[in-house]
């Protein structure tokens, strides 16, 4: 019996599961984009770091984010992306450096059509789910007990039994103490995030309190989603890339260079909002696996 043999019922599954992504696009008449693996430009997050090719050649791409906006910007319309990406380093039970994305954009889409739409897109693996809202500011009042801009940064330094600055203290309380108990029995979309996490998002002001119009999904404590209303100015995407950037001089990282095109397809960028998710880690849910080595057919520690 061949030793890859206790795999095959997930591979099988995982086959399927493609097939009806995929259906699940073409029903409402989004396109396939497959945008080559190569780009010459890393995104800018400090968060993730790329596999260099080299000089020549550039970088492996983490998400295909760029390259669909620039489709969209030359009026594509409603596309999406099934594929390979890669990050460097990133390795675990929930990682691994090379794995599935699907990312989909959608014109005229308000912010809670996208929710809506992503949360159709998990029923597809976990079946029919109460989906549940929750902002990030009642995220840290409930799992924290805190009011995550008043607390002060010497309670934040208690809490994390660190010296950290504040962004950084909030990302750990959050992915330490709040995360691990989201969409326990039901999908959570987190959502409302502060300025400081706004990533790509457009901001707006609800309640008196400037938030981005990005969310989360969760499942069974694992994050499986992201998602924008999509920021199409080109001024303050440069001036978050260069903050970006200085984080990652910070904490002794390269910086990347910005991408210029893509800069520049903003102002042609249409109003839209637009979602990555983890393929391999939704199978991994469906199938209540520990890990998604089991439902990839080489994860990289079986590579020769």
């Amino acid at each position: 019996m061949s030793p890859a043999f206790p795999k095959a019922i997930f591979l099988k599954d995982r086959a399927q599961m493609l097939a009806r992504a995929r259906a699940f696009f073409a029903e409402r008449d989004v396109m396939e984009i497959d945008v080559g693996a190569l780009v010459r430009r890393a995104p800018l997050d400090n968060h993730i770091d790329c596999i260099g090719v080299d000089q020549d050649n550039g970088f492996l791409h983490t998400s295909p984010e760029y390259a669909l906006k620039r489709m969209l910007a030359s009026g594509m319309g409603d596309c999406y992306f099934l594929g390979h990406v890669f990050r460097k380093g990133e390795l675990g039970h929930l990682h691994n450096p090379e794995f599935t994305m699907v990312e989909w954009y959608r014109l005229g889409f308000t912010f809670e059509q996208m929710i809506q739409e992503t949360a159709q897109f998990l029923f597809l693996f976990f079946g029919e789910q109460t989906v549940r809202h929750l902002s990030y500011r009642k995220a840290f009042e409930q799992y924290v007990g805190i009011d995550y801009e008043k607390e002060p940064l010497s309670g934040l330094h208690k809490l994390t039994n660190s010296d950290w600055d504040r962004s950084t203290c909030l990302h750990y309380l959050l992915s330490h103490q709040i995360e691990p108990k989201l969409g326990r029995g039901e999908l959570t979309a987190l959502l409302d995030y502060p300025p400081h996490e706004a990533a790509l998002a457009c901001m707006v002001e609800k309640q008196g309190e400037w938030v981005a119009e990005r969310f989360e999904f969760y499942f069974e404590g694992v994050e499986l989603s992201n998602g924008f209303h999509e920021l199409r100015d080109a001024t303050e995407l440069a001036q978050r890339f260069a903050l970006s950037n200085a984080k990652r001089i910070a904490e002794g990282k390269a910086p990347y260079a910005f991408d210029e095109p893509f800069l520049q397809c903003l102002q042609h960028l249409p109003n839209c909002c637009g979602v990555a998710l983890g393929f391999d880690r939704a199978l991994m849910l469906k199938h209540q696996s520990g890990s998604i080595k089991q439902v990839i057919p080489f994860a990289w520690d079986e590579l020769a």
